[in-house]
């Protein structure tokens, strides 16, 4: 451990990645329970984020939920991403000519993180939210990061990844999830048939730098009945040529 490593800061953070979509209020008895620590030493840490506006404490029940100034910070990292910004006009015309759901994701400590969603008009809730994280090894837009990997990059990540069936179609073979890496990268796409959520389909492909190394992937998602055999070609055309465009702007010449 760092000698600049400071326990306070340390836990502090603890106690804020404690909140998640199911636990979106906590006490401080919760919270003091969760970290193993003592109901005063959470209470002096909770008072100082409350303080900084990074937890806020409902009046009703006195539990405590997450602040506005968490939202402010992660709009300054969404708005100052070079990648969203270049990317987006992209986005917005491959949902008008797909009608379909677009993703934007990038890779972060071996899972995707989804930094940008524009909806198509017929989208139905689904897996994907901003700022989510989601596997490699069986989401689309995954696979598609994935395949463009080093080969040892690729061999540690599913040496020490939990290979979780999320369907009975999730591939959690490491020999069978490399054989179709290969497929990816050969065919430069690749497809979610129902492996992370069920009814749920999508076409991803990869955007790359000017170095020509894979820096995010691409996806069109929906309803797998609108993800028809007919309509899969022209899926896969406009997604590939989506991800090439924004690749291109960021100097790709491959």
């Amino acid at each position: 451990m760092s000698e600049k490593f400071i326990q306070s800061v340390d836990r502090a953070i603890d106690i804020l990645e404690l909140f998640s979509l199911t636990d979106t209020e906590l006490s401080v008895k919760e919270i003091s329970d969760r970290l193993q620590l003592s109901k005063s030493t959470v209470h002096g840490l909770i008072k100082t984020l409350e303080n900084r506006g990074y937890l806020e404490q409902k009046p009703t029940d006195q539990k405590y939920k997450l602040g506005l100034r968490l939202f402010e910070l992660g709009n300054l990292v969404g708005g100052g991403m070079e990648l969203r910004n270049l990317a987006y006009p992209v986005i917005h015309d491959l949902v008008a000519t797909l009608q379909e759901t677009v993703h934007l994701v990038v890779l972060d400590k071996d899972e995707v993180v989804y930094v940008e969603k524009v909806e198509g008009p017929g989208s139905l809730r689904m897996y994907s939210m901003l700022g989510k994280r989601a596997p490699l090894y069986c989401t689309g837009v995954g696979k598609a990061l994935f395949a463009h990997l080093d080969e040892e990059t690729v061999d540690r990540i599913l040496n020490e990844v939990e290979l979780r069936a999320f369907t009975s179609l999730t591939l959690t073979d490491p020999v069978a999830i490399k054989r179709e890496l290969a497929k990816i990268r050969e065919q430069g796409y690749a497809i979610d048939d129902e492996e992370i959520e069920i009814g749920l389909k999508c076409v991803a492909a990869p955007i790359f730098n000017h170095e020509g190394k894979v820096i995010a992937s691409i996806s069109s998602a929906g309803p797998k009945h609108r993800f028809s055999d007919e309509k899969m070609e022209t899926f896969i055309s406009e997604v590939k040529l989506a991800a090439l465009a924004v690749s291109k702007r960021f100097g790709y010449r491959g």
